[in-house]
């Protein structure tokens, strides 16, 4: 009985490594690039609410979805977003418009009491994915509106991205069609913002007039008797 369970315990031993092989196999993660962005520097730039944003359902999670020929969707077996999907567009879509229009004034909504935005930006993702033979495509809706709530421009927008199959090249493929909306964004906030009023100087006080000089009063010579002095002689 000794000799025949050498065997069974290799062979559970044997299923039992596979087993944490399959459980413990790494996973890719990955990020949105937002390309080359520089920090603003102008602390006076335009004034833009960015908001409400939203993006699709199926787009708020950690899985990295696969678009079959189908049409259908399936998470990739090894590899994954680094964090949040939805989370990561509202921060990628806020830098990279701030980087594009070169101002530290872009606040994502509600925007904190006091803010005065020059135009607001409605967003709506409704797709963002790719497949090993589909390319990477990004379906949108954005509305620009004045400070007062007036519409002022709105499009439809659908953006496509060839690639080369694998994950990392959809990623890329992802990341640029994101960079080409903001693009447009960033476009149709600098012809339609209004510069912000600039607050009028208060006048130099001027100092008063000094009078001016009175000519001197002429000086009048006074007469005065002049005494002769002399000898008299008398005979």
């Amino acid at each position: 009985m000794t000799v025949m369970r050498f065997p069974v315990v290799l062979l559970l031993a044997g299923v039992l490594g596979l087993a944490g092989c399959a459980r413990y196999q790494q996973t890719a993660l990955y990020q949105l690039d937002g390309g080359n962005l520089s920090v603003p520097t102008a602390n006076q730039g335009l004034a833009v609410l960015l908001g409400p944003v939203s993006i699709a359902d199926y787009l708020q999670r950690e899985s990295l979805l696969q678009r079959q020929q189908d049409g259908s969707l399936t998470s990739a077996e090894s590899a994954r977003w680094a964090g949040n999907l939805a989370a990561e567009l509202d921060q990628q879509l806020l830098r990279q418009l701030a980087s594009r229009l070169n101002s530290q004034r872009l606040v994502a909504a509600p925007a904190a009491p006091g803010f005065k935005p020059q135009v607001k930006v409605a967003l709506s993702i409704t797709r963002l994915d790719s497949g090993p033979l589909r390319p990477a495509v990004l379906e949108a809706q954005w509305r620009l509106s004045a400070a007062d709530g007036k519409l002022l421009d709105g499009r439809l927008v659908r953006l496509e991205e060839a690639h080369q199959g694998s994950i990392a090249d959809q990623v890329r493929a992802q990341s640029l069609v994101v960079q080409q909306l903001v693009e447009q964004l960033a476009l149709a906030v600098e012809e339609y913002a209004v510069p912000a009023p600039v607050a009028a100087q208060p006048a130099p006080k001027r100092k008063p007039a000094k009078p001016a000089p009175q000519p001197p009063t002429p000086q009048i010579p006074v007469a005065e008797p002049q005494r002769i002095e002399g000898e008299v002689f008398r005979f």
